[in-house]
C-alpha cells in the first residue's frame, strides 16, 4: 500500500482507527483511583504515526481512542481523549515519520515516539488533576507512563515488520 492516493490514505486511516478502538476497548487493565484503565491502543497510534505520518496518527489517536471511550462506558472522557490522543499521534508522526520511513535516524524516531508518549501522559495527568485531584492523578501517572513505554516497545518492531512488506507512506 505504498501509494499517495486519497483512497489509500483513507483506507489506512480507517484501518488504524478501527485497530486503536479495538485494542483500547478490548485490552484494558482498570485503575480504580480514577476509574480509568491502561490499554494497548497507543501501540497502533504510534504505528500509524510512524508508517503514515502525523495526519493519520492524529485521526487514529483521536477518533479511535474517543470512540473506545464511548463504547467502553467512559463517554465523559471522549472529548479529553480526542485532544490528548490526537496530539500524541500528530506529534509522534511530525517528529518520527520521515526519519522512520527513510531509515535514517533511529534517535529521531525514538524522540518522536517519546514526545508523543509524553504528551499523552502529561495530558491525562493535567485532566485528572482537575477531575479527581492531585493524589488520584499521581496514582494514574505510573500506569500511563508504562502504557506509553510499553506501546513504544511493541510499536517499533510491528512498524518495522509492516514497513518491510510495504505498508507505509513515503
Amino acid at each position: 500500500m505504498n501509494t499517495k492516493s486519497g483512497i489509500g490514505d483513507f483506507a489506512f486511516t480507517a484501518l488504524f482507527v478501527a485497530l486503536v478502538t479495538l485494542t483500547t476497548a478490548a485490552f484494558r487493565v482498570p485503575v480504580p483511583a480514577t476509574s480509568g484503565f491502561i490499554n494497548l491502543g497507543d501501540t497502533f497510534i504510534f504505528t500509524a504515526a510512524l508508517l503514515w505520518g502525523p495526519r493519520t496518527g492524529f485521526w487514529a489517536g483521536s477518533i479511535g481512542s474517543a470512540l473506545a471511550d464511548i463504547l467502553s462506558g467512559y463517554p465523559h472522557w471522549a472529548p479529553f481523549t480526542f485532544v490528548i490522543k490526537g496530539a500524541e499521534g500528530a506529534i509522534a508522526g511530525l517528529i518520527a515519520h520521515s526519519a522512520f520511513t527513510r531509515g535514517r535516524n533511529t534517535v529521531l524516531t525514538a524522540v518522536g515516539l517519546g514526545a508523543g508518549g509524553l504528551i499523552m501522559v502529561l495530558g491525562y495527568f493535567v485532566v485528572e488533576i482537575f477531575l479527581y485531584g492531585l493524589p488520584a492523578a499521581m496514582v494514574e501517572l505510573p500506569g500511563n507512563s508504562l502504557q506509553a513505554v510499553g506501546s513504544i516497545v511493541i510499536a517499533l518492531p510491528l512498524s518495522l515488520a509492516l514497513k518491510r512488506i510495504g505498508l507505509q507512506r513515503q
